[in-house]
């Protein structure tokens, strides 16, 4: 098993390039479009071959990066770099990244989160929001 490999599925690379802790993952990510290959979307079965584009989007961010080599398993982590190299976006400016930050904290603070059955302090207040 020598040989050089000329082409990998795109879920077992992006595991292996250490995108995603397991391949199933990928394949998700792949399935829900937050992953394109060459400007399209890609599905999981898609094959890989050095030098293709893909964009990634993780953790809300989007990502460019350049195959440069290919493997079907996990790496250690410096290895892993190798398979790839990365385009640097165009970066926000400062106020736009604190504008970007607020916002972000703002909506995690107006979802409601319901975790069951309320409490009893929670059953009062809205009872007295019920009542005006």
């Amino acid at each position: 098993m020598d040989n050089p490999l000329d082409s990998v599925r795109l879920d077992l690379w992006l595991s292996a390039a250490r995108f995603y802790k397991t391949r199933s993952r990928a394949a998700k990510a792949c399935e829900g479009g937050k992953v394109k290959v060459n400007g399209s979307s890609a599905r999981p079965h898609k094959f890989l071959h050095v030098g293709d584009e893909i964009t990634l989007h993780v953790h809300g961010q989007y990502r460019d990066i350049r195959v440069e080599g290919l493997a079907r398993r996990g790496l250690p982590a410096a290895e892993a770099r190798k398979l790839y190299t990365e385009k640097k976006r165009q970066t926000l400016s400062s106020e736009e990244e604190e504008l970007l930050a607020l916002y972000r904290k703002l909506d995690k603070k107006q979802t409601i989160k319901y975790k069951g059955r309320p409490t009893k302090k929670e059953r009062r207040n809205l009872d007295k929001w019920r009542e005006g």
